[in-house]
């Protein structure tokens, strides 16, 4: 990673239970045993080192739409990205959240995908708020959603802009 403010690779282990803001989405979808058992054992690290290759496939595992097949690509998106936080299920790669940011006024979260196997279980908030501890209070934190996902983030606390432009890339 170049020129990122958090430099160490920490690791931490997030409770499921009361981690979240909201009491209702401690527990997701009813199942709160399994589903306490299993958010304890995924931990979270941030900055720690990855493959293009783990990228594509973590990508691909998750359903989002990314040049998975452009390795290239894939390694240049990690190499400009200045805040990596990746979710383990032991030493399996199971999410990430890929960023932007000055850690004082503004964050870019680019990419923010969970394999299906481990989705509705709470990671992908889980590494929206360790992306928002990492880049603190200050800091605006701003995304692109894909249509598919636009009901999600209002759940883990994004609003809407209506001042948002854009231009789209080439290719």
């Amino acid at each position: 990673m170049h020129g990122h403010a958090v430099s160490e690779i920490g690791i931490l282990k997030i409770a499921f239970i009361g981690y979240l803001r909201k009491p209702k989405q401690e527990i997701c979808c009813g199942k709160s045993d399994w589903k306490r058992k299993d958010m304890a054992s995924i931990s979270y690290r941030t900055n720690a080192r990855i493959s293009p290759e783990q990228l594509a496939e973590i990508f691909h595992r998750s359903g989002i739409r990314r040049p998975v097949d452009d390795l290239a690509r894939m390694e240049a998106m990690l190499a400009h990205a200045n805040l990596l936080i990746t979710a383990w299920d032991g030493e399996q790669l199971v999410g990430v959240a890929r960023a932007l940011t000055d850690f004082s006024y503004c964050c870019y979260l680019s990419d923010l995908a969970v394999d299906q196997s481990h989705q509705r279980r709470g990671i992908g908030a889980a590494l929206v708020e360790q992306v928002r501890r990492a880049i603190g209070e200050k800091s605006m934190l701003l995304l692109l959603a894909a249509p598919e996902a636009m009901q999600y983030y209002p759940k883990i606390g994004f609003e809407p802009v209506p001042n948002g432009w854009i231009i789209k890339r080439a290719a």
